[in-house]
């Protein structure tokens, strides 16, 4: 969806803080995501990228402020609740199942798809089956998308890094998420590795029609990539808008390098 595209937004941050004690993580932000948005968040170290996606999944609640989801106020939804509204979420640290194979990390990413209960599952049910069947396929397209069908078997938290951190990206896109919420994806990956997750990405969102936020430290990514931008700075966004006007903006220069034009 273009930005200001008739419809309501899929998510609203409107007036939100966040305070920890004394510290204050965020303050009176204000933001817009629309369907279909490729959407990034960017500051310096300590600014509150981390702490933005960790109220819209519902790890943190906000002490001031409210929170919509598609109109829906989610201020004080859990993040469980909000996974079922559609939000799914990786992290800066990547946090596979020990021993698990990939196929079965990509299974768990669609345990809140599945309707029957444990009763069906003991028994094996024809319903039981067929669901099965049904999640199994969704997950053989999984991958084929993410070109990890030679590793399936594998248990995932064995990989390289550049495949840990893809198939935790397939086992967020397995819940079928209508917004993605990606915490530095490509942090510590090779040129060749950022260059496949960048592609993955950005497959989600023009082919799987996913709604992306993003926080990456690599500007050349963000801008390359992304159709709008929030620059946070101890809390506070100081700045919104398309890469070419985030390029040229003296507040974001100031944040990042500490001086004006």
């Amino acid at each position: 969806m273009a930005v200001g595209a008739a419809g309501r937004p899929l998510l609203e941050l409107e007036d939100v803080s966040l305070g920890f004690g004394g510290i204050r993580a965020l303050q009176h932000v204000t933001c817009q995501v629309h369907r279909g948005e490729m959407f990034s968040i960017i500051g310096p170290n300590g600014a509150g990228k981390t702490s933005m996606l960790n109220i819209i999944s519902g790890i943190y609640r906000p002490t001031h402020g409210q929170i919509r989801v598609l109109g829906q106020d989610c201020t004080r939804v859990g993040p469980q609740a909000l996974a079922r509204l559609g939000i799914a979420r990786t992290f800066q640290n990547v946090a596979l199942f020990k021993g698990m194979s990939v196929l079965d990390t990509l299974l768990v990413g669609r345990h809140l798809a599945m309707r029957c209960g444990f009763l069906a599952a003991g028994f094996r049910s024809p319903r039981w089956r067929r669901e099965e069947a049904a999640h199994r396929k969704a997950v053989e397209r999984l991958v084929e998308f993410l070109e990890i069908g030679a590793i399936i078997d594998r248990a995932a938290d064995t990989l390289p890094y550049g495949l840990r951190k893809r198939v935790e990206l397939g086992r967020a896109l397995a819940m079928e998420p209508q917004l993605l919420l990606l915490d530095e994806p490509m942090s510590g990956m090779s040129a060749e590795e950022k260059a496949d997750m960048v592609r993955f990405v950005l497959e989600a969102n023009r082919t799987l029609g996913t709604t992306v936020i993003l926080i990456e430290h690599d500007m050349g990514v963000v801008m390359d990539i992304s159709q709008r931008v929030v620059v946070l700075d101890h809390g506070e966004k100081i700045a919104e808008g398309s890469p070419e006007a985030i390029r040229s903006n003296a507040a974001v220069i100031r944040a990042y390098l500490g001086e004006g034009d």
